[in-house]
């Protein structure tokens, strides 16, 4: 658990693995945050039911590789490493959370994850478009290392999408680089 000082009182970030009923509450937290993605992308409104059955789907089956951010009691937020490796497969944060640092405490407590797990590097990609997500990764330390375009028949067109990566270093104090901003 976190706690930050805000001037409404002391709020409070817990962080913990996701549980099997997750499913309906967090895909509606990824549409919520997809839809926000894909808002300079355009063609959400036609893919939304799709991406909805996807996103529960998706945590319905790996919920065990799911972790979840909660503000005050409540989920604002989830990531999955789908296969357990250094590849953090989802990031996802309700737009109505945003801006709170609950993004910087669930990657942090990911890369922390990813460290203890003996990997030295963290990975993620997305769309090559979706400047918000590759903006708030590179300032906390990814560097974009590789474009690929690739054909989505959901979209009928081809998709460029960016890998971003982050050496995970070790401190003399035994952490990663790892400081809860």
């Amino acid at each position: 658990m976190f706690y930050f000082g805000a001037n409404a009182g002391v709020l409070l970030i817990h962080i913990r693995n996701a549980r099997e009923g997750d499913a309906n509450l967090l895909s509606e937290i990824g549409i919520r945050a997809w839809q926000n993605a894909m808002a300079s992308i355009g063609e959400a409104d036609a893919m939304v039911d799709a991406a909805r059955s996807a996103f529960f789907n998706f945590v319905a089956g790996s919920w065990i590789t799911v972790t979840v951010i909660e503000w005050n009691g409540h989920a604002a937020g989830w990531a999955a490493r789908e296969t357990l490796d250094e590849k953090i497969s989802d990031f996802w944060i309700d737009p109505a959370f945003t801006g709170h640092g609950l993004g910087t405490a669930l990657l942090q407590d990911i890369e922390k994850d990813i460290a203890a797990q003996g990997f030295d590097t963290a990975m993620m990609q997305t769309h090559s478009a979706n400047s918000e997500a590759i903006s708030f990764f590179q300032k906390r330390g990814y560097a974009i290392h590789w474009l690929s375009i690739a054909y989505n028949p959901k979209l009928d067109r081809d998709v460029p999408s960016v890998g971003l990566s982050k050496a995970l270093e070790s401190t003399d104090d035994g952490t990663y680089g790892l400081v809860l901003v």
